[in-house]
């Protein structure tokens, strides 16, 4: 891609292989099910350019029909203008991982996404035991030099695998590792973090803000009831996590209380923000995916405060004495390391 080493329109960008990037991507994975809501494809497509307008212009998922209305959307776009697809090649089931199997799953990516190459493709191996991923990625990284792919990243790997698969295939070839963290979910704290900066791999996190619950919207409110039908399959997986991993509703009211004071120090950006931030600040981060629901609810600009302030030692100590509360740092035991909960 001829932009592949410019700049992009946003307060805080990283390098991600040949890219600059911005440090907030949009997610697309509510494309994956009208549970999250549905909306015309138009006006999704319109939702897309907002974000880009903002310098939002990295996008990342591949469920339901997000390559698909990415690569028109893309393709609507002048070359002034360019905008970074993410995707994924996710396999669940017992695969051979030939030439043929792996670049037939890249140029499926590549038809749907509109494009003669993928800018970065994120694999998921579902059986550790099978160790046909080294295989599958060795085959990515010939077609990486063939010019079908840009960059390479993992998906839900884990701390071991990821610096596995980084010293067998050589560094620079992996780039970022998409897993969850937040201030309720920080196992990427306990090894991830030291296999990152080993290899300089960057994070690309997403359940940032637990499925919309670490909002102004859910401060002073009432437990909800983990099955009532007006909460997201999102909100129904990170309910779950709060509530039984975590630790309870009331020591969550309290986490927000706290990012809610802490806001108030920052001029009053919202409790987004400051999670936002938090995940932010840590350097092996590159950056926060936040999913959208394009033409249903969508915050891009509440989003870009998040670059307006950093959090000072007092903010970090305040946060720290609510998460020492609960049984966050013990989820690497409990839940096992990122990814583990998909396995």
């Amino acid at each position: 891609m001829s932009w592949s080493r410019s700049p992009v329109s946003s307060r805080e960008t990283f390098v991600l292989g040949p890219f600059i990037v911005p440090r907030i991507w949009v997610g697309l994975w509510q494309l994956s099910s009208n549970a999250w809501g549905s909306a015309p494809a138009a006006r999704i497509r319109q939702g897309m350019a907002r974000h880009a307008e903002l310098g939002y212009n990295a996008f990342a998922d591949h469920y339901g029909s997000a390559e698909i209305l990415f690569g028109q959307f893309r393709e609507s776009l002048p070359p002034s203008k360019p905008v970074l697809g993410a995707t994924k090649w996710c396999v669940f089931r017992a695969t051979i991982p030939t030439r043929a199997v792996v670049e037939s799953a890249v140029r499926e990516r590549m038809k749907r996404m509109r494009s003669p190459s993928i800018d970065l493709l994120q694999f998921h191996w579902q059986d550790y035991s099978d160790k046909g991923y080294l295989q599958a990625l060795q085959v990515l990284q010939d077609l990486q030099h063939e010019g079908l792919i840009s960059a390479v990243g993992l998906c839900n790997f884990d701390a071991i695998r990821t610096d596995e698969i980084c010293t067998q295939l050589g560094p620079g070839f992996i780039v970022s590792n998409q897993v969850q963290f937040s201030l309720i979910d920080t196992r990427p704290l306990h090894g991830m973090a030291d296999v990152c900066e080993r290899h300089n791999v960057k994070l690309l996190t997403y359940g940032t803000l637990c499925g919309g619950f670490l909002v102004d919207k859910w401060l002073d409110q009432p437990e909800p009831d983990l099955y009532a039908g007006n909460l997201t399959p999102s909100q129904r997986k990170y309910l779950d996590v709060i509530l039984k991993a975590w630790g309870t509703w009331a020591l969550f009211q309290t986490l927000l209380t706290v990012l809610r004071d802490v806001g108030d120090c920052h001029g009053g950006v919202s409790i987004a923000n400051v999670a936002t931030r938090w995940v932010l600040e840590h350097p092996f981060v590159g950056a926060v995916i936040i999913g959208a629901r394009l033409g249903v609810s969508e915050h891009p600009d509440d989003n870009q405060h998040a670059f307006e302030f950093t959090l000072t030692e007092e903010d970090q100590n305040a946060i720290e004495a609510v998460l020492a509360q609960s049984n966050g740092r013990r989820m690497i035991s409990t839940i096992g390391d990122c990814g583990a909960e998909y396995r």
